[in-house]
């Protein structure tokens, strides 16, 4: 029988929380990531450096005998949480985790691994972000050594300094993002602080470093359980916001916030953050729990996290839009960068739809 999940923070995980939270008030405010989109350079790779360098982030899902802290995704969670809440333009997600976890799957893949944990580069699955754990992904041509093919959708490429391109010939490729044959080229993305991009190969030098197949399974799994965490942040700093500013906004010589009808939305939203809170702790303390073996009880806990975490930021939101008045429609406001990262991330490994699918087939519940 599986053991209870534990769906509360520990203290270490309060105090890893306040850390980033400080950094990214002092480094990420609204200002700063409105200007990061307007510019050429999407990806604020100084605050990457103080919180991948700086506090060691990058490597906490990598073993100490690997090159990395030793933590688990329980204080990943947090972190990507704190994320969530700042809209931050950093590839945390796509590197610290998504191409953290297939590296770890590989049995060639140290070298690689622990220039990933120790921050000294950043890594990218070259897999679109769209693809669910467990869906068909496309796979580059493997021949002669090198590496053919184009692959779209890929999230924070731009930023990366090694690609990890799944080949027709079931293996993983490290490939050198700067290397003689590789093109990267960006792609009109929603989520300004999250960057899509095509990646063309055209004769690319790569090192195999495992199999592709149980490699981009393990970090589709973890990124879609840990997204919901990610998703859990953007919803509570939507929920805080709001009612922040119903609580100064004033009509009819009252504060907007007392009108009962604004009170029941505010209410119902509380109760859909709070039961995204629950899942996406315990997507993350499954993960701990089986960081690599394919067990149901994980497989279930993320696709449960899934199925319910999308519609609730974009609800979050989407009122915060709403309930900010005239002012949430401004491009100063930062709403709108919430509301393209939860659309963005509604469909990021996976869509709900997909996610439930998963879950039937886990439970054998299938449709008639």
């Amino acid at each position: 029988m599986s053991a209870q999940p534990d769906l509360l923070y520990s203290e270490e995980e309060e105090a890893l929380r306040a850390a980033v939270r400080d950094l990214l008030t002092d480094h990420c405010d609204a200002a700063r990531v409105i200007s990061r989109t307007e510019s050429d350079a999407p990806h604020d790779l100084s605050l990457w450096k103080a919180l991948a360098d700086g506090m060691g982030l990058a490597g906490l899902l990598v073993p100490e005998d690997r090159g990395g802290q030793g933590a688990t995704h329980r204080e990943a969670a947090v972190v990507l949480e704190e994320l969530g809440r700042a809209v931050a333009p950093v590839p945390y997600l796509t590197s610290a985790v998504v191409a953290t976890e297939a590296l770890l799957a590989c049995a060639d893949g140290g070298e690689v691994l622990a220039s990933l944990a120790s921050a000294r580069r950043i890594g990218a699955l070259a897999v679109p972000l769209h693809t669910a754990p467990g869906a068909f992904f496309p796979a580059a041509r493997a021949a002669d050594g090198v590496l053919h093919g184009e692959l779209t959708g890929i999230a924070d490429a731009d930023a990366a300094d090694v690609l990890l391109v799944p080949a027709d010939d079931g293996g993983l490729y490290a490939v050198e993002a700067d290397a003689v044959g590789v093109t990267v080229t960006g792609q009109t993305s929603l989520d300004l602080t999250r960057p899509l991009a095509r990646v063309v190969l055209d004769g690319a030098p790569g090192r195999r470093v495992g199999d592709a197949g149980p490699a981009v399974r393990r970090a589709l799994r973890a990124g879609a359980g840990l997204l919901a965490s990610e998703q859990l942040g953007l919803a509570e700093w939507s929920l805080a916001e709001t009612v922040r500013y119903l609580k100064d906004r004033r009509q009819f010589n009252r504060p907007v916030g007392g009108f009962q009808a604004l009170k029941h939305r505010l209410a119902q939203l509380w109760l859909e953050v709070v039961n995204l809170r629950a899942a996406a702790r315990n997507a993350a303390d499954a993960l701990a729990a089986d960081p690599a073996a394919a067990g149901d009880d994980a497989d279930a806990a993320v696709a449960v996290a899934q199925a319910y975490a999308g519609q609730v930021a974009v609800h979050a939101a989407e009122e915060a839009l709403q309930l900010h008045g005239g002012i949430g429609m401004t491009w100063e406001h930062p709403v709108h960068l919430y509301l393209k990262r939860a659309k963005a991330d509604s469909i990021a490994y996976g869509t709900a739809g997909a996610h439930r699918e998963a879950l039937a087939g886990l439970v054998d519940l299938q449709a008639p």
